[in-house]
């Protein structure tokens, strides 16, 4: 995005950076009140991932594009919150990291060294909310998923947030296996029906003649019904009629799903599986059963870890990430487990709010 060159930036400014690992995002904004008055965005800025030249090159960018060149000299205080990186920590190598590539950044536009806070882009997240609160919790659900304790504004407590390999339990990257999971199930046997193992297989480009018809992974979703405790009293010829239909699906064909599935899926780096959690969405929104039971578990994964951050009735829960927001397909299943513990989720789409009102606040202005 461009600015709006004819705002007056006769005062002072300040710019906010929410740095993630696909892109990075800078705000400019008026010191005095927090009014946006430019935005740019650029390429990942992962602390820990990005190596520092290409880091400082995406920061430059960002801000270049959000702040004009005859405001750079008016720019008072500048915040980044950086995936890898924290506040808590001005020793830890990500931190060390952003600091590096954000100053070097400022030094190529021609920016005053004036405040430079660093903190992560979950602690900006969590300053994005209302009144820029202090101390609460914030919970991310995206491609990864991850929740901390918030004290002072510096993280003090996290709970997962452990990559693919060893945790992000609930994520988009979880959800995507979890559907890959049960396309393989289906093929080889051990389960039910289910419209993932089509879209998986399609969203994967595997050939037309080894995919499921349409009717086949759809006849069989069982729906609402089956939740509410029908599968444990149909007739032993509606079971027996289950059988019969995934057996539409050939065993030959299944065998060749599978040997084009586990290619297909090892071709990528695995955290793509993230891409496959909307098709576990929209089979869910059609009553498929398996996807449904993927999102509550999702869900419960994302309770758990709410939980052991040991949360206080009423205090403030920021979050953010796709499957969190407005339409996120996670909301309308994670709320009510929440509000039983005494919480509401305050959304926030990401880190650039919040990253502002910190900068306000190093120079002297904003909430406190």
């Amino acid at each position: 995005m461009g600015n709006d060159l004819n705002q007056n930036f006769g005062g002072e400014l300040v710019v906010g950076l929410d740095a993630g690992g696909t892109r990075t995002r800078a705000v400019l904004a008026a010191a005095a009140d927090g009014r946006p008055l430019g935005e740019g965005a650029a390429g990942p800025g992962n602390a820990m991932t990005v190596p520092l030249p290409q880091f400082t090159d995406h920061l430059a960018e960002a801000v270049a594009a959000a702040v004009p060149r005859e405001a750079r000299g008016r720019v008072v205080s500048v915040t980044g919150g950086f995936a890898g990186a924290t506040a808590a920590s001005p020793d830890d190598p990500g931190h060390v990291n952003a600091r590096a590539a954000l100053s070097a950044a400022l030094r190529r536009l021609g920016i005053p060294p004036g405040p430079v806070g660093i903190c992560s882009d979950i602690e900006a997240a969590f300053a994005a909310a209302p009144d820029t609160p202090a101390d609460g919790l914030a919970l991310v659900a995206g491609t990864g998923a991850v929740a901390m304790r918030i004290t002072g504004r510096r993280g003090t407590v996290t709970v997962d947030g452990d990559g693919w390999l060893l945790g992000d339990d609930g994520s988009g990257f979880w959800i995507g296996r979890s559907a890959v999971r049960a396309a393989l199930r289906m093929a080889d046997g051990r389960g039910p029906a289910t419209a993932l193992a089509l879209s998986v297989g399609r969203a994967l480009r595997l050939p037309g003649g080894v995919l499921p018809h349409e009717g086949e992974s759809e006849r069989d979703r069982g729906g609402e019904s089956e939740r509410g405790g029908e599968s444990e009293r149909r007739s032993e010829s509606e079971r027996e009629g289950r059988v019969e239909r995934q057996d539409a699906w050939s065993r030959p064909r299944r065998e060749a799903y599978r040997m084009h599935l586990l290619p297909a899926v090892m071709a990528d780096p695995p955290i793509r599986l993230a891409r496959l959690a909307p098709l576990v969405a929209e089979a869910a929104r059609d009553k498929d059963t398996v996807a449904g039971a993927i999102l509550d578990e999702a869900a419960d994964q994302l309770t758990g870890t709410v939980r052991a951050l040991e949360p206080r009735p009423g205090e403030p829960l920021v979050a953010t990430g796709g499957l969190l927001g407005p339409d996120g397909p996670l909301t309308p299943l994670l709320a009510p487990r929440l509000a039983a513990l005494g919480l509401t989720l305050d959304w926030v789409a990401d880190g650039c709010r919040g990253a502002v009102a910190l900068a306000r606040l190093a120079h002297g202005g904003g909430s406190r």
